[in-house]
């Protein structure tokens, strides 16, 4: 059968992620309607190829070129409903750029995503993923969204109970990867907000700038403040933000590793383990601001590796293995990779 007219062949998407990986998918399509996607579904186009879909690139590092059809989604839309004294649903498209979304909540005095500013990406990827900083998951907020099935066309809902969300995960990047497109994330937010300024680095941040009784556009304020100041902007140098989660560990384990190591950086969690900082240990280990060619761990953040101009996302994910292996060594703990690698 004939694929659609929208597709493109042997496009480069070294625009379309944030990392600049100059790889070559053999087929492109933009989808900005349910029309367009509904027909490459009905066409078996998508179901005879290998298929990626695609947000804002944000969270992928290509190593080869991606021999089969990547679909990006764009449809855009923002729409506010069901207010009570407290709370208000809020339903956006997942072709919106994430920032921008969480500024727009901000804006209207709608709280619960300001600690979430400034990560890169688009709307429809963060429940994938189940962002997070600064002590705020996307799960806290999240009521519902819209997925369609990348099979029959059809278009399903789900809930929070449906997407079995854990600490940067999904049932998107389990079970059902690759077999939906998230079309629209519905959020509950609140009208009436209470900040989260736990995190030390907000609360030294408003401190500094005189601020004591924050709002949400404080934190969100501070947040970007912060985000700027430790992580490369994306669009100047390529990156993916964090590049390995954070490890927990149970409590007996993290407090042999405190007896040769004091300074530590660990976070408590309420089953009783511990979060270990994964910059510390990956800075500990001496890969804070290697550079080898373009490949590098960034000079302000070990927890981000970058790519400083022409790398290859084998070179970038050769890099990741000898941080993970040398973390190990010396720790005795295992890191996993944030990052989707393709």
């Amino acid at each position: 059968m004939e694929q659609t007219p929208y597709i493109k062949e042997n496009v480069s998407l070294r625009r379309f992620n944030t990392f600049h990986i100059d790889a070559t998918a053999l087929y492109f399509i933009e989808v900005n309607d349910y029309k367009q996607l509904s027909e490459l579904i009905e066409s078996d186009f998508l179901n005879k190829n290998p298929h990626l879909l695609l947000g804002g690139g944000s969270n992928l590092l290509f190593t080869n070129n991606f021999n089969g059809i990547v679909v990006q989604i764009k449809n855009k839309g923002i729409e506010s409903f069901n207010s009570t004294d407290n709370t208000v649903l809020v339903k956006a498209a997942a072709g919106e750029n994430w920032h921008e979304f969480v500024a727009y909540c901000v804006d209207k005095g709608f709280g619960g995503l300001e600690n979430l500013s400034l990560i890169p990406g688009n709307v429809g990827s963060c429940p994938i993923q189940n962002i997070g900083a600064y002590g705020v998951e996307i799960k806290d907020c999240f009521y519902s969204l819209e997925a369609i099935d990348l099979k029959t066309g059809e278009l399903k809902t789900f809930h929070a109970i449906d997407c079995n969300y854990g600490y940067r995960y999904s049932i998107f990047k389990g079970e059902l990867k690759g077999k939906f497109a998230i079309w629209s994330v519905t959020f509950q937010l609140n009208l009436n907000p209470v900040v989260h300024v736990e995190y030390g680095a907000i609360k030294h941040e408003l401190e500094a700038k005189g601020i004591e009784n924050p709002g949400i556009k404080d934190v969100s304020e501070a947040v970007c403040t912060i985000r700027r100041s430790k992580l490369p902007d994306p669009e100047i140098l390529g990156n993916a933000g964090s590049f390995f989660k954070n490890p927990t560990v149970d409590l007996k384990f993290a407090n042999k590793l405190r007896e040769s190591f004091p300074k530590l950086v660990s976070y408590p969690l309420t089953d009783g383990n511990e979060k270990l900082a994964a910059g510390w240990l990956i800075e500990q280990c001496g890969w804070k601001g290697f550079r080898e060619g373009d490949a590098g761990v960034h000079e302000n953040q070990a927890l981000v590796l970058v790519n400083y101009g022409n790398a290859k996302g084998s070179q970038i994910l050769t890099l990741a293995y000898r941080v993970l292996n040398s973390v190990y060594e010396r720790f005795g703990v295992k890191l996993e990779m944030e990052v989707n690698v393709i």
